[in-house]
């Protein structure tokens, strides 16, 4: 899993600090908070999960590890709703 998109029927908004994303296909949202709204920030716009996981670490002051392991749960948990694809 290096690569990750958003497929065409998710869209995402921000609401202040938080994300809400909707799976139109579904009907159903999700939530993040501050810290799951910037990661998908970088993951819409990169989409390289090394790269991601290296700037949150640098951003919230977390050991590469620790960052890597979040940011995979992330992916894995958005993922398996069909809100990512992984390429």
């Amino acid at each position: 899993m290096s690569r990750v998109s958003v497929p065409e029927h998710v869209m995402a908004r921000q609401l202040g600090d938080d994300c809400i994303i909707l799976d139109m296909a579904t009907g159903t949202y999700f939530g993040l908070d501050a810290v799951g709204s910037r990661a998908w920030q970088l993951l819409t716009e990169n989409g390289s999960l090394e790269k991601i996981s290296e700037q949150l670490a640098r951003e919230y002051d977390v050991t590469p590890h620790q960052a890597a392991a979040d940011l995979a749960r992330l992916v894995d948990e958005l993922t398996a709703n069909g809100l990512l694809s992984v390429e």
